[in-house]
């Protein structure tokens, strides 16, 4: 048995924190709580049968920690993302405009005119006192955020289409749009 544990506790810990660093998503990030359970569980155990309290109390303060973070995202943030998807949903239907919850500026793929991927949200910019989304930012390329190119797209070249935005232009327009510094975003 220890044999086991000695494996299922760190494949599970690496595993589980690819999963919440990734940041795609509640049933996601839930899910790797989930797995970071296992891991904690195992670990916990490992210091149990090695006599080792310093490793078993940690473990049962992490086991916690997990619980709640299966809580919190498999939980409570998956229902406020149901929540978005039924209004969504349920907009389509009236003779009003149809919603979409803003969480998608941060996550949605951005498409172009011919339906090919541009890049991927990571927020937008809105005027507090309209409520009016001005800009979003967009990244491409690179990996794990690093080696990405940001570039601002104007709302009003956009349009939501479900669970991603569509622009009103191809990858040639794309290239040419301004690129920002991540830290230091353009006031409009």
């Amino acid at each position: 048995m220890e044999d086991i544990l000695t494996w299922v506790a760190p494949v599970a810990t690496i595993l589980a924190a690819l999963m919440t660093a990734s940041n795609l998503g509640a049933r996601i990030t839930g899910a790797g709580f989930v797995i970071f359970t296992i891991g904690s569980v195992s670990w916990l155990a490992l210091g149990l049968i090695g006599d080792d309290p310093a490793l078993l109390w940690m473990n049962v303060a992490l086991t916690g920690l997990n619980l709640f973070g299966i809580w919190r995202w498999l939980g409570r943030q998956a229902r406020f993302e149901q929540g978005a998807e039924h209004a969504a949903a349920a907009s389509e239907a009236k003779a009003s405009e149809t919603l979409f919850p803003l969480s998608l500026t941060a996550s949605a793929r951005l498409a172009g005119r011919d339906g090919a991927e541009l890049g991927q949200c990571v927020d937008a910019m809105a005027g507090c006192g309209s409520g009016r989304i001005a800009y979003l930012v967009v990244a491409e390329g690179g990996v794990g955020g690093v080696g990405e190119t940001l570039r601002r797209i104007e709302w009003s070249e956009v349009t939501v289409e479900h669970d991603r935005f569509q622009a009103a232009f191809d990858r040639d327009r794309f290239e040419t749009l301004e690129t920002l510094e991540k830290d230091r975003w353009p006031g409009r």
